[in-house]
This record gives C-alpha cells, sequence and structure tokens, in this order.
C-alpha cells in the first residue's frame, strides 16, 4: 500500500503523513528533507543553489546530513526550494524516492511531486493545502517555539516566493494529481487535519 501525501510548504502535510504511517503501521519519507540535505550541502560547499551544476554536485551529500538541526530551519528550506527547480536534481533523487515507495509493504511519502511524478501509481494521494496566511501563522508558531527570530510578514513572503518557484518550475510543477483528494487545513487544527486524513485514506481504501 503507497500513500503519496503532496502539498505546498507549511501545509501541514509531513505532520499529516507522519501519522498516517504511524496509523496504517507504514514507513515513512518525508521526501522534501532530500531536498533541505541538498540545499544545505550547497551552502556547504560554497556553491550556488541557482546553478544546476552545483546543486547537482550537492546530491552526493552524506546521510550524517540527515542529522544537522539547520535542515529544518527557514534558511535551509528557501535553498531547498532553489535547488529543488533543477531537473538534474530532481532526476538524481527520484530513483532513490521509488526505491523507498516500492519497499514491500508499501510505504508513505510526502512532498510536491509524489502523487504526479514519484509514484503516480500510488494506492491513495491526498494534497493538502492551507491559505497563505495560515501557514504562514502556524510556521511563526514553530519558529518561536523553537526560540527563532523571524518576523511573521517574513515567513509569508518566504511561503509566497516558494510557493510561485515550485508552482511555475518546469520539471515536476506542485499540483494536486487528477486522481487526489484535496484537503484544505486552513480551519482545522493539527488533530482534526489528521483525523481527516485518516478517515479520508481508510474510505479510499474500503473502496
Amino acid at each position: 500500500m503507497i500513500i503519496a501525501v503532496d502539498g505546498p510548504t507549511a501545509s501541514g502535510k509531513g505532520t499529516i503523513a507522519k501519522a498516517i504511517a504511524a496509523h496504517f503501521q507504514l514507513p515513512y519519507l518525508d521526501t522534501g528533507l532530500l531536498y533541505r540535505a541538498v540545499g544545505k550541502q550547497v551552502w556547504l560547499n560554497d556553491g550556488d543553489p541557482d546553478n544546476a551544476k552545483d546543486a547537482l554536485v550537492a546530491t552526493q551529500f552524506p546521510d550524517s546530513l540527515f542529522d544537522n538541526p539547520d535542515l529544518r530551519n527557514e534558511e535551509t528550506g528557501g535553498l531547498a526550494s532553489r535547488v529543488s527547480i533543477h531537473p538534474e536534481v530532481r532526476s538524481a533523487l527520484y530513483e532513490r524516492q521509488r526505491e523507498f515507495a516500492m519497499q514491500e509493504g508499501g510505504a508513505v511519502l510526502d512532498g510536491r511531486d509524489i502523487g504526479t511524478i514519484i509514484v503516480p501509481e500510488a494506492d491513495v494521494k491526498l494534497f493538502i493545502t492551507a491559505s497563505v496566511e495560515e501557514r504562514a501563522r502556524r510556521r511563526w508558531l514553530e519558529m518561536q517555539d523553537r526560540e527563532l527570530e523571524i518576523t511573521l510578514v517574513a515567513i509569508e513572503q518566504d511561503i509566497v516566493a516558494r510557493d510561485a518557484r515550485d508552482i511555475n518550475r518546469k520539471d515536476a510543477p506542485l499540483r494536486a494529481a487528477e486522481d487526489a483528494l484535496v484537503m484544505d487545513t486552513t480551519s482545522f487544527d493539527k488533530d482534526q487535519a489528521i483525523e481527516a486524513a485518516i478517515e479520508a485514506v481508510q474510505s479510499q481504501l474500503d473502496r
């Protein structure tokens, strides 16, 4: 059983995907973390995330980079969005994601092109979204909990910029698969979003 969870940044797709994986006892992959690792490696290499060659070299990052807490900050998120526009980078990471998805028993993957590019044959596809304002508020609260200094306005501007890059990139743009269930979580709290998503997945599987 393969479950694809897509959506824009700060939509709650990661939290929802983890909960789905735990509920159905499936392995989980945050594919966005792969791109964050590439973005961080470009920075560590003193490279340019907007340069395809620099970004491609950075796909050879060591697995130890996954333990770097910087992968979760806003700066690295911006770098991830910039390196992800390069077809060469997406191609280099494609097989890694496919292999995880196709393991025996299935898996849950979240990202921006799981249901459209990585595993279009997924048994269930969800597309999680929310308003820009709500996504910025959630991310700001997350940063506050981690005692990171950043303004709500700055986060909102960053989200708008990332959305534009993700939606307008030529290779694997952010969009809901034609057969995906679109869930707008703007008015949901965390528990409500998780409950609705699990119910949606179960409903799809029961058909």
